[in-house]
């Protein structure tokens, strides 16, 4: 047997796949792709998670791309987080290239180029279905998580949420969360002390602190409603392929505080909505998260803990999630190893920091006889990746360099004309784009603020009436009542003036 024919049978027996599975490329002995060494994922293992990591412009991006096509072609629906703004091109289909031709006879599957269906949304003012979450329904730990607060400045905002739910005070937005903050404080401080102990003003003041920092990124368009219902993510086209929801996010490189946000309080609401799935053979929901580092950069230790836990439980509800970064070594290791499919592009080693790294990534991936996998590592072409996934029976497949296929859609961004054809088409802008400022705790306790300041004021005023009243009755008694010493005075001076008439009547 030659040495191809031996890593033939070493892609196929590793790869092979009884139930329904993707393609994602062809294995490679050497620079040379060995045509129909095909390597497949199964269905049923790609809720366990995975990552997609490489250097810059070898293609992790177009991997993406090509996974999300294939899921959504099995009925699969799909999120991705468009943190450069190539994604949106899956809404068109790709013209076509003889390269792409090229690489798919070396593969040995053919090239069917086609459009999906695509929702695009937003958490900022570019245009999109709008992606909102209420203060009350993040909950008091993972907002404190959120804005990574000491364990009294918690215990407050525990306070703030059990006074809100007792006086029916709705949460909606960062505005009634900043009025409670100065309710507490000031107005309502006596009746907050009575009930709850006394609340620091400083513990308040640097909570508000760090509300303010969360607006100024952005969270202000965040937080509010019509709340996103994550049902809504889940949506099969009439065709029968997952629709895939494109989360534009292109300004949001300098927003990391609301980004962390929003993907916590996401992942948060996914695995408290969907039900226990068990072994369906397939998943609900496949999240990709680009730029990764941007959620974990800026996560506190409660903040990571928090993560950690959603991604070892939340695969038991059908839900994949797939961390998209440069170095693996930016995702926490609790977290990558959870991750069953790994996906690592060319790395470069140009610096000491850089081969440390390199030795690091290679110590991720298994053994093979084929490869020298530190060294390969730096010769993959662009296109072209070590994978291992997790076979149907759960058990890490063989590292396979893999020339990847071409993204059946268009690998560019849409046109602004292109984008809004897509919104017009969208069944989800008139559920979610229409502002809502109901009445909530804002409103509720400004009203509450205006009747204490007015009972003060009648208070006061009435007190000043009687105390106006007291000093007249006071005054008026004196006018009325004979000081003692006149008295006495006038009553000597009455008898001396009897005696004087008495004594010259004598």
């Amino acid at each position: 047997m030659s040495q191809t024919e031996a890593f033939f049978n070493y892609i196929n027996d590793g790869y092979s796949c009884k139930g329904d599975f993707l393609t994602l490329g062809a294995g490679m002995l050497g620079e040379e792709t060995v045509t129909n060494a095909l390597v497949n994922i199964p269905l049923k293992t790609l809720n366990r998670h995975g990552l997609i990591a490489g250097a810059t412009g070898t293609g992790k991006t177009k991997t993406l791309q090509v996974l999300a096509e294939n899921m959504s072609d099995k009925g699969i629906p799909v999120l991705l987080m468009d943190v450069k703004g190539d994604l949106s091109g899956l809404a068109q289909p790709s013209p076509g290239h003889p390269k792409i031709d090229e690489r798919h006879e070396k593969i040995g599957i053919p090239f069917d180029a086609q459009k999906f269906p695509v929702e695009i949304l937003s958490i900022s003012d570019q245009d999109g279905v709008r992606l909102r979450a209420t203060v009350s329904e993040f909950g008091p730990v993972l907002l404190s998580r959120i804005l990574d607060l000491t364990e009294t400045q918690s215990g407050i905002v525990a306070i703030i949420f059990k006074y809100c739910d007792d006086n029916k005070l709705p949460l909606l937005d960062l505005k009634d969360f900043k009025k409670m903050l100065q309710f507490i404080t000031a107005e309502g401080k006596t009746e907050i002390s009575a009930e709850y102990g006394r609340i620091s003003t400083s513990s308040t003041g640097a909570i508000l602190r760090k509300i303010v920092e969360l607006e100024q990124q952005g969270g202000a368009l965040f937080f509010g409603e019509k709340s996103f219902e994550v049902d809504d993510l889940t949506r099969v086209s009439e065709d029968g392929k997952g629709v895939i929801s494109v989360l534009r996010l292109t300004d949001i490189q300098d927003k990391p505080k609301l980004f962390s946000t929003f993907m916590l309080q996401l992942l948060a609401e996914v695995y408290e909505t969907f039900p226990e799935q068990g072994d369906s053979g397939r998943p609900e929901l496949i999240i990709f998260i680009d730029e990764a580092h941007l959620v974990f950069d800026e996560a506190s230790k409660a903040l990571l803990s928090q993560i950690e836990s959603i991604v070892k439980l939340i695969r038991s509800k059908g839900i994949g999630l797939y961390f998209v970064t440069q170095n693996p070594k930016d995702v926490p290791e609790d977290v990558l190893a959870q991750l069953g499919m790994k996906v690592q592009h060319a790395l470069r080693a140009f610096t000491a920091k850089d081969r440390k790294a390199l030795k690091l990534a290679a110590e991720n991936y298994p053994d093979s006889e084929y490869y020298d996998t530190k060294t390969a590592l730096t010769q993959l072409g662009i296109g072209e990746a070590f994978v291992t996934v997790l076979n149907e029976k759960g058990i890490p497949t063989p590292l396979a360099r893999t020339m990847l296929r071409a993204p059946m859609s268009r690998m560019d961004v849409l046109t602004e004309k292109e984008i809004q054809e897509v919104l017009d088409n969208s069944s989800l802008i008139d559920k979610y784009n229409k502002s809502i400022d109901r009445e909530s705790a804002y409103e509720l306790l400004n009203e509450k603020i205006e009747s204490i300041n007015k009972e003060k004021s009648e208070k006061a005023k009435r007190e000043e009436e009687e105390k106006i009243n007291k000093k007249r009755t006071s005054s008026s008694r004196r006018s009325t009542r004979q000081n003692p010493v006149v008295k006495v005075l006038t009553s000597a001076t009455f008898i001396r003036a009897v005696f004087g008439i008495l004594k010259k009547v004598i």
